[in-house]
Parts: structure tokens; sequence; C-alpha cells
């Protein structure tokens, strides 16, 4: 290995990052200029503009027939969106969680998280679980506008007002800002593969530990700005609800149109089935009685989510580098920390259920 693969990976990450602002910021005013629903911009526009990243390098790889690569990114950003961004997020300034997510998205994001560990206990994602994968981002898609236009209709609005022309821009221009920020995705996302690959091979780590990590880590860069930022505006539903939409579109979008692409799909290693896929769904379940207890992410909600990170690639390390306190710290958090885990959440669960009789 040498400097210029560190480089090159600095650069793929940077190009992924501007790539993506500027594919959502096309898109965000192309969609407003049109008059499309604010609520749609945010769910859809904003949450899948930031998975683009994800996306490139996922298809990227799976194209190449790195399919480790590819699972990997996709269950290393689920895990790092919910736990290091709501996390830092949370920590800045608590977190106000809508309660269509309670109540949609994020039973959504189990469903597909554990579809996904279902689909894949074969061993691999075949071109018909690709299918239906990419067919549920679909019809989730096609469901929250028809919900919009539901609750639209329930206010009284009859029609979206349209953005000023001097705010939304002309639509040529922000076709330009989409088409440039795709190039640079595509550009960036074959500048990470190509370097994160160079690395793993040098230092002989697997490519799903890169993938579950670095590249996880870089290709969510979009949504730690976006959610960080939003939480700071005030805008802190749409915090949340940028993780849980982007969860969801990386499952059944991006590894759907991963599966698609990949000469003979995406395999499923027996290290994900037995750690990577159930620490995901189990990120995903804990989202619900957190999120339902009074419908906030406090900041000790925050820094427990953190915390649960950087447990969580503190075992990464232990595993890749044949760590002989691995099993030492396994049973700490087996025995220890997930017991302690449940009872939390049950109580969660059960104060949420008090505070909303109370509400009723």
């Amino acid at each position: 290995m040498t400097f210029a693969n560190i480089e090159l990976l600095v650069a793929g990450l940077i190009l992924l990052v501007v790539g993506a602002d500027w594919l959502v910021r096309g898109a965000s005013k192309l969609a407003s200029a049109f008059g499309i629903s604010p609520l749609i911009i945010g769910l859809t526009v904003v949450a899948y503009g930031t998975s683009a990243p994800e996306m490139a390098v996922s298809v990227s790889s799976a194209f190449k027939g790195q399919a480790d690569l590819a699972l990997g990114n996709v269950v290393g950003s689920n895990i790092f969106n919910v736990l290091f961004i709501l996390g830092i997020a949370a920590m800045v300034t608590p977190l106000i969680v809508n309660k269509q997510l309670v109540r949609l998205d994020v039973p959504v994001m189990i469903a597909a998280s554990i579809f996904l560990f279902a689909i894949g206990y074969d061993g691999v994602i075949g071109k018909i679980d690709g299918v239906l994968l990419f067919s549920g981002a679909v019809g989730y898609t096609l469901f929250l506008i028809h919900e919009s236009r539901k609750q639209q209709k329930k206010a009284g609005i009859a029609e979206v007002p349209q953005a000023p022309a001097e705010e939304s821009g002309h639509w040529l221009g922000n076709l330009g800002w989409i088409a440039i920020g795709l190039v640079a995705l595509v550009v960036g996302s074959r500048l990470l593969v190509d370097s994160a690959v160079s690395i793993a091979q040098f230092y002989g780590v697997s490519e799903l530990i890169i993938g579950l990590t670095i590249v996880a880590a870089g290709t969510s860069l979009p949504e730690v700005a976006t959610s960080i930022v939003a939480a700071i505006k005030g805008e802190r539903d749409i915090a949340v609800g940028n993780v849980v939409g982007s969860n969801i579109f990386n499952i059944l979008a991006v590894l759907g149109l991963s599966s698609l692409v990949s000469p003979g799909g995406i395999e499923v290693s027996k290290q994900a089935l037995a750690f990577d896929l159930p620490v995901m769904i189990a990120v995903a379940v804990v989202c619900l009685p957190i999120f339902f207890a009074g419908f906030a992410i406090s900041r000790l909600n925050g820094a427990i989510f953190f915390a649960f990170y950087i447990a969580y690639v503190v075992y990464l390390i232990f595993q890749s580098t044949g760590n002989a306190a691995l099993g030492t710290y396994q049973s700490a958090l087996i025995y220890g920390v997930a017991p302690l885990t449940v009872m939390s959440l049950i109580y969660m669960t059960v104060v949420g259920l008090r505070k909303h009789r109370a509400t009723v």
C-alpha cells in the first residue's frame, strides 16, 4: 500500500459528499419548483439523496464482483446511521420524533431488516430477491406519496404552493446540479472502492470489515451533515426522518439494485448472518421503544447510541485482528450489556404506553 491509496480514498470520500450535496440541492429545488409537498421532499429526495453514496458504492462493488463490500457498506451504514448519527445529533440537542415515524416508518425499517436476513439466510441475495427488495422500495415511495396527498386533502389543501422562481431556480439549472452530482458520485465511488480494496488487501482485512467500517462511515457522511445541521436549526424531526428513510432505502433500493447487477448475486457470509445482520436488526428494533417513550430522543439516549457504536467498532477491530481479548469482550456484551439493554427497553416501552394512555 502507498500513500496514493490513502489519497484516493480521501478524494473518493470528498467527491461522494460533494456529489451528494449537489444532487440533493438540485433535486430539492426541482421538486419545490414543481410544487411537490415538503413532506415528500424530506422523506424521499433528502433521505434517498443522502443515500446516493451508498447506492453508488454498493452497485459499483457488486458490478465488479466485490459483493462483500456492497453488503458490508449497507449493513454498516444502517448501524452507523442510527447509533452514530442519531447519537451525535441527540447529544447536540434532544430530537423530536414525529408520530408517523413510530406508526409507519420505523416498523417498515424493522420489517425490511428482518426480510433482508430471511432472504440472505441461504447464503446469497439473488436476482429474484433483488426484484422483491427494489419493488418494496418503489411500493414504499408510492405509499408515502399517497399518504401525503390524503393528508393534504384532509387539511383542505387543494394544491401545494410552488416556490418562487428566485428561490427554486430554473429547472434546467437544477437538472445540471443533479447531473454533476451523479457524475461526482460515480467517480467518487470508483476511487473509494478501489482504494478501500487495496488497503484491505495490504492489511489482510476482509472486504466485509472494510465495508462495515471505513466505507460505511464515509458514505454516510451526507446523512451526518444533514441530521446534525437539521438538529442545530431546530428541524429535529427531519434529523430523525432522514436517518430512518435512508436506512429503508439502503436495504430495499441499494441492495436490491446491487443484487440485480452483481454477476452471481450478493453472497452473504456466515459472519454477516451470525453477527452483523442481527446487530442491524437489533439496532432497528431498539429505535421503536426509544422513539415511543415520549416521542423524543434525549441526550442520554444519544450518548447510549454513541457508546453502542463504539462498542460495535471495538468488537470488529478485535475480531479482524484476532485479539485475545475478543472472547472476554464478547461475553461482557452478551451477559452484561445485552440484558441491561433489554430491561431498559422494556422500561421505556412501559413508560411510553403510560404516557400514550394518559394523553388519550
